[in-house]
């Protein structure tokens, strides 16, 4: 997953940007990067880290401008630090063009392999490039779209890019004098449209609206283009796909609870999952303890359903980033033990359903499970608010090879039985699709093994 923001109409959008993308931290944090134009020249800033620490007032200073676009990388491979550091910048036919991507395409090496025959060069070893590297190298205008007189010299060559490339993607694209929003025609991710007086504003989630003061104004349909510059907003519908496959995972762990996302309250679908895995329950127990923070919400819909009181038997240090989207495993591993303390106070004696999100690869779990009976816990019930990890994703998320799906090798007692816990229990499939308003239109593929789209053969993640 990555975090992108963009804002059109105001005076100093590189501080607007900078906080924007701030809010969106919790979906990327190895690198971050700030492209603003003040309709003559794009200026660019990257760093690798956390927003706060990497970016300071004075490397903002030289790129003041009207118009920006902003981005949190989350990597699943390729160069960590500032090398893949997105918005990329690079000169076209169209002039100097900026992307900021949210997403993951299928289609990356075939694709790559095509430009490179053609004597393309690369600068970067991610898909995102592949935006950019396309422009030029064909136009199109999709059938039943009629351009409004100040598109018709640009917009072909964007539609053409489109039109090559396929998988997920929530893109933000910056020209000197426009700010261009894309999603995907399945809307695997989310991205949200908002206004600030007379600006317009886009970002991953509704949160990044909500520190700017801005209000939220709709989302941006799957295949969907709009174009917002000095004459106004245009908007494009340059593909429609059957069905669409917007990703479930959000609502289990990447989006804040806060977040409207996918036409629904993240808070909303959270807490459903809590209460319908208390519904499939068949254990008795004293306390219910969430994992901080994605499994609160899930288990105060567990607690309210069940009867069973929500106690914090584990305290987060909020100065240590997210375990899940380390790059490496010992990374991860070592994030665990500083981000989480057991509450012995709640725990000792006690018979304890600990709710987490997601159970991924186990490891997270199997130290937590310790802590819990290291503090005094008498019975310690492992409850997922999801169902097992079964397939790796191609668009977007850390998952790549069966092999580090713990639910692919092992059953469920075995599982329980590594982990260390007296019981575990997953939220069924069904019970996840009844928390949403109508599955079909989502991807579950990491749970279900149904994918919406074909992807090539060892396609590379570099997200």
């Amino acid at each position: 997953m990555c975090g992108i923001f963009g804002i059109f109409g105001v005076e100093n959008a590189e501080n607007y940007a900078f906080y924007g993308i701030y809010a969106l931290q919790h979906r990327g944090q190895e690198s971050v990067g700030i492209a603003v134009s003040d309709f003559e020249n794009i200026k660019l800033v990257k760093k690798p880290g956390l927003v706060l620490s990497a970016i300071r007032k004075e490397d903002l200073e030289g790129v003041s401008g009207f118009l920006a676009i902003a981005h949190v990388r989350y990597a699943t491979a390729g160069r960590s630090g500032d090398f893949n550091a997105q918005p990329f910048l690079k000169k076209t036919v169209l002039g100097e063009v900026a992307v900021a991507h949210n997403g993951n395409l299928t289609n990356f090496r075939s694709l790559k392999e095509e430009l490179l025959r053609m004597g393309e060069s690369f600068e970067y070893d991610s898909d995102t490039e592949l935006f950019l590297s396309l422009i030029g190298k064909g136009k199109e205008v999709p059938k039943g779209i009629t351009l409004h007189p100040e598109d018709r010299e640009y917009l072909p060559y964007l539609f053409y890019v489109l039109k090559k490339v396929s998988g997920a993607y929530s893109v933000l694209f910056l020209l000197k004098d426009k700010l261009i929003a894309v999603r995907d025609p399945y809307g695997f991710r989310p991205l949200l449209m908002g206004r600030l007086k007379n600006a317009v504003l886009f970002a991953s989630e509704s949160c990044a609206f909500d520190i700017l003061g801005a209000e939220l104004w709709r989302e941006v349909k799957p295949g969907e283009l709009i174009v917002v510059d000095k004459k106004g907003i245009r908007s494009y519908l340059f593909s429609q796909s059957p069905k669409k496959a917007m990703c479930i995972f959000e609502f289990v762990y990447f989006s804040k609870p806060e977040s409207f996302i996918f036409n629904d309250w993240v808070y909303t679908i959270r807490k459903k999952m809590g209460e319908v895995l208390a519904l499939e329950e068949d254990v008795s127990a004293d306390v219910v303890v969430p994992v901080p923070d994605s499994g609160v919400v899930p288990a105060i819909g567990f607690s309210q359903k069940s009867g069973i009181p929500l106690e914090l038997g584990l305290i987060r240090n909020h100065y240590v980033g997210r375990s899940f989207i380390e790059p490496t495993q010992e990374l991860r591993d070592v994030r665990v033990l500083m981000k989480l303390n057991p509450n012995p106070s709640v725990l000792k004696n006690k018979r304890v359903i600990v709710i987490d999100d997601s159970l991924v690869r186990g490891t997270t779990s199997k130290k937590i499970v310790s802590m819990l009976r290291k503090a005094g816990a008498k019975e310690v019930h492992m409850r997922i608010a999801s169902p097992p990890v079964i397939g790796p994703c191609y668009y977007g998320i850390d998952t790549p090879t069966k092999e580090e799906l713990i639910a692919t090798k092992f059953s469920v007692e075995e599982i329980a039985k590594f982990i260390g816990a007296d019981s575990l229990r997953y939220l069924s499939l069904e019970g996840l699709r009844s928390c949403v308003e109508d599955y079909r239109n989502f991807c579950d593929a990491c749970f279900s093994g149904v994918y919406p789209i074909e992807v090539e053969p060892e396609v590379e993640r570099l997200r």
